[in-house]
């Protein structure tokens, strides 16, 4: 024990300096004090790659971390986001049986007839935004939400325990799928931890509660499964990531040129027949209407932590056009160009190999977000996943500068601060050009180390 501790000492003194940097996100604050939140994250950050340096090649010992960093916040009530409280609304209503596609919470809480366990608190607690629009969340989510409902007894806290086991498993699962999948490309299989061991994926997923840890599980899942050339079963477990969160319909028209037109097309068949039948309970006249117009109010409706979409407007201000009438108009054009973007990358690229294949996928959730006018922080997640199968660490930079963004809720009306993020997408966007400059002539598309 003690020749280990002469050892390791240093690497486990950086863990538990982590986790009292993690107790202090979970339990003690707030998300308005900006200056402690960026002070803890990048005291994290620091230590994280600091541990994966000392013990890149010790899989036990960071395995061990990671499940430690997370259980940090087994007992935390989120504190950086209050989307968990619409999640227990959701699956409360299912278990009620009640259509969450279907009903605005301001709507069903003036109803007298209307009963669901905490009703008042979770209403108050999701804020005016989430209650007076209808649920967005994929049907797979939602199921999801229903389950932690049943079995958290009607209570609040076992359903953020219940959500929070679902995450902490779905990401051990990430890192299994992950490290197969290197180890398939013959890249070191320690590169796996730049994801399991991020404080931006503990600390959104585990400590607030978002899902995106469940869409990337099915994600990396079906990678692996092409990779095995059980394309069938990667079709199946491909539509179970799109029925927790929308993004990886962006890269469906890659498997066309991966694929060949038959078999894409009995891709496409595989992944639409599991959506339709994971939607087919949730189905309604109305549920077509309620859903696309929730999904529409995010290109043309909100703003948060924007990169070209705010540099377009600063110009657009000069010249006296307002900021609601150019949002509107935003939001008409992006997805023309996001479109553009993915039909390009599909069809002047070669992504023929799952290697090009992950590798246009990168850049294409790159340029959706770089367009995009909202980018919450637990969005760059998928990025910096991506990243960790190509040679490119912009994506994993992106996961560290994105925190400067919660400096909008350090004030009540969220006004952002401008020059915090030009610092956070000035670093991302020169880093990722120095690294597209710089390592062009390489032929291979992993790191060698």
């Amino acid at each position: 024990m003690f020749s280990y501790w002469k050892l390791h000492r240093f690497p486990i003194l950086m863990v538990l300096c982590s986790i009292l940097f993690y107790a202090g996100f979970a339990y003690d604050l707030e998300r308005t004090d900006f200056i402690k939140l960026a002070t803890l994250f990048f005291g994290a950050f620091f230590l994280y790659y600091k541990i994966i340096q000392f013990e890149k090649w010790n899989f036990k010992f960071l395995l061990v971390t990671g499940i430690l960093f997370r259980f940090t916040f087994i007992l935390a009530t989120p504190n950086l986001s209050q989307d968990f409280y619409r999640f227990i609304w959701d699956g409360e209503l299912i278990v009620n049986s009640i259509n969450p596609y279907l009903f605005v919470p301001n709507t069903l809480i003036t109803d007298p007839e209307f009963s669901i366990a905490n009703a008042i608190q979770l209403h108050e607690g999701m804020g005016p935004l989430s209650a007076k629009h209808f649920s967005n969340y994929p049907p797979l989510n939602q199921i999801l939400f229903a389950l932690s409902a049943f079995f958290s007894g009607k209570s609040i806290f076992g359903n953020i325990v219940f959500m929070r086991l679902l995450i902490i498993l779905a990401d051990v699962g990430i890192l299994y799928f992950t490290r197969q999948l290197l180890r398939r490309f013959n890249v070191s299989t320690h590169h796996a931890f730049w994801y399991f061991l991020n404080p931006l994926v503990i600390i959104e997923l585990t400590g607030n509660l978002h899902f995106e840890g469940i869409m990337l599980f099915f994600f990396v899942w079906s990678l692996c499964l092409l990779a095995k050339d059980n394309w069938q079963w990667a079709a199946v477990v491909y539509a179970l990531s799109i029925s927790v969160k929308l993004i990886p319909l962006l890269f469906l028209p890659l498997f066309l040129p991966h694929f060949g037109l038959k078999k894409s097309m009995l891709f496409y068949f595989l992944v639409g027949g599991v959506i339709v039948v994971l939607l087919a309970p949730f189905y309604s006249v109305e549920f077509i209407d309620n859903y696309s117009a929730t999904i529409g109010l995010w290109f043309s409706n909100f703003e948060f932590n924007a990169g070209l979409y705010n540099l377009i407007k600063q110009i657009a201000l000069y010249f006296d056009v307002k900021g609601y009438e150019l949002i509107k108009d935003f939001g008409k054009i992006s997805p023309y160009l996001i479109i553009s973007i993915v039909l390009l990358f599909t069809f002047l690229k070669k992504n023929q190999s799952l290697s090009q294949l992950i590798n246009s996928m990168l850049w294409i959730l790159c340029a959706y977000y770089f367009l995009a006018t909202t980018v919450h922080p637990w969005y760059i997640i998928f990025v910096g996943l991506l990243g960790v199968f190509t040679h490119y660490r912009f994506a994993i930079l992106w996961t560290c500068t994105v925190v400067l963004s919660y400096w909008a809720y350090a004030n009540s009306d969220y006004r952002e601060n401008l020059w915090l993020l030009f610092i956070e997408y000035s670093l991302v966007y020169g880093f990722m050009l120095y690294e597209i400059t710089g390592r062009n002539n390489k032929k291979t598309l992993f790191c060698k180390n």
